[in-house]
């Protein structure tokens, strides 16, 4: 059986990409698309790193595994805690090639930390591998016991650059750390695919995708993408292999920021309260600045050891508080509404929800600016999601318009400006290519959902698929595949590990927990 090898690239579309090939910048990119079938895909809503790289692996969408965005928002309880891979309720694409005795590799996937055990290597990766606010993560991120000191050994192996990309100036140390990065992750999953007797690897390419945020089209990006092509054409010469491109979800410039909780204070459905916050943004004190200062000063590593966790949770974000901080600001008890940021609201079950929804989702709708309608469309939770854990999803969802950023800061004032941190915002629309001898070189192919891969990848290993995956078996696998289905594993039976240590992030300094 030829092995395969699944590259993750991190909000990668064709609309980035496309005048890059016209002009010959990709060659071996173009090549391989001439070679394969190819698409553009679609992913869930919101189209985010959490939950899209879960959607891939399990074939479902959120409501079928239970996490909606990076956070976990119950206003009955008044709680918004930050999620992480043990809270995807789900088995997984590896789960069942393994249990048809094949043996895969998953390489820096985001939604996987804390590592579970599968029949082969798992290397977690950002951002939720970290170990606190400026922090990066020395240990705990593989397994099998021993992966870690041997990575480290043999490749110097990061999870995070050092020094971290934190905003649109930084283009020297910043930017090479990360291409350096992207030929780590290459290496690591070829030599674990090599050498560990493994029929399937998955690698992402994270840190791709905080490039295009901070740059866009600009010149890290295009390095990046050079760099990228050049493994490409690495991988395509090999006949034993298998190679398909997929992404999370795709990009565009961002034209508009849309501060959505500030509009619901605006708009009457959120009530605010004093906070210690309101002290710090009266005298320009930001989580920017402090950490601008420091990386200036050489003094990161100080300030993370220095100064307590708490006290740094403290000093608010530019565009104001984010995760379960934003309660802190908030009045709940006389609020209605609280969102998170690309796309989920939550109601408060102690008003009439259904009342408040349909009018806040009439207001929502008729929202525009000099570029149009802020959002495509507006719906009700139930009407995009569905599975076992429907009942926990936002009651509101926004599908943001191309070049909307919805962010969902508390305090910060604004309700709408110009591109603030990032040049770009995710998608809806990826890319996929499949090319190898278990493929047909059909060329382009009809748009696809980010739920067809797993299937489809699982029909090119003659494995059953679960009955519970939402997405379709593609029509491009050679020969005459096996089509049978099965009954799903209980996520029970996945190896899956509790993390009792919160899974303190770097989201905030990405720019992604906005």
């Amino acid at each position: 059986m030829t092995k395969t090898m699944v590259v993750g690239l991190d909000g990668a579309s064709w609309d980035l990409l496309e005048p890059w090939l016209a002009e010959g910048a990709l060659p071996n990119l173009a090549a391989l698309r001439e070679s394969s079938s190819w698409a553009e895909t679609e992913s869930c809503l919101p189209p985010v790193t959490f939950p899209n790289w879960k959607c891939y692996s399990s074939g479902k969408n959120p409501g079928g595994f239970g996490v909606y965005w990076f956070e976990r928002v119950d206003l009955e309880a008044g709680e918004i805690e930050v999620t992480n891979g043990s809270d995807f309720e789900t088995a997984e694409l590896w789960d069942y090639l393994n249990d048809e005795g094949q043996r895969a590799g998953v390489v820096n996937m985001p939604t996987m930390y804390p590592p579970r055990e599968i029949d082969g290597p798992v290397v977690c990766g950002g951002p939720d591998a970290v170990a606190g606010e400026y922090r990066s993560i020395d240990g705990g991120y593989a397994t099998p016991d021993g992966l870690v000191a041997e990575l480290e050994d043999r490749f110097d192996y990061r999870v995070h650059p050092e020094p971290l990309l934190s905003s649109n100036e930084e283009r020297g140390d910043e930017v090479d750390e990360i291409l350096d990065l992207l030929d780590l992750r290459f290496e690591v999953a070829l030599t674990l695919l090599d050498e560990r007797d493994l029929e399937f690897v998955h690698v992402t390419l994270f840190y791709l995708n905080v490039l295009q945020h901070f740059f866009w089209n600009d010149g890290p990006t295009r390095r990046a993408w050079e760099r990228i092509d050049e493994w490409i054409g690495r991988l395509d010469d090999r006949e034993d292999l298998n190679l398909v491109l997929m992404s999370d979800h795709g990009c565009s410039a961002t034209t508009t920021e849309f501060y959505i909780n500030e509009w619901l204070a605006e708009n009457g459905y959120q009530q605010r309260e004093t906070s210690v916050d309101n002290v710090f943004q009266r005298v320009g004190l930001d989580r920017e600045n402090v950490l601008s200062v420091a990386k200036r000063l050489g003094a990161v590593d100080l300030l993370a050891a220095a100064v307590p966790e708490r006290i740094q949770q403290m000093v608010p974000q530019r565009a104001g508080l984010k995760r379960d901080r934003k309660l802190e600001a908030i009045d709940l008890a006389a609020t209605k509404a609280v969102a998170s940021a690309q796309g989920p609201i939550y109601l408060n079950p102690a008003f009439d929800t259904e009342t408040v929804r349909e009018e806040l989702i009439a207001d929502l709708r008729g929202l525009e600016d000099e570029h149009g309608p802020l959002f495509e469309n507006v719906y009700k939770g139930e009407e995009v999601y569905s599975g076992p854990f429907v009942d926990e999803a936002p009651e509101v969802v926004l599908d943001q318009r191309v070049g909307v950023h919805v962010n969902d800061g508390v305090g910060g004032g604004r309700i709408t400006a110009g591109p603030d941190r990032w040049a770009a915002e995710n998608t809806l629309n990826g890319l996929f290519v499949a090319s190898g001898p278990d493929f047909e070189a059909d060329g382009r192919i009809d748009q696809i959902s980010i739920l067809d891969i797993a299937p489809t990848l699982l029909t090119a290993h003659d494995c059953a698929v679960p009955t519970d995956m939402e997405g379709d078996r593609l029509d491009i696998v050679s020969g005459e595949p096996t089509t049978s289905s099965r009954e799903p594993i209980s996520p029970g039976e996945t190896g899956r590990r509790d993390n009792t240590v919160a899974v303190e992030d770097r989201l905030k300094d990405l720019g992604y927990m906005e």
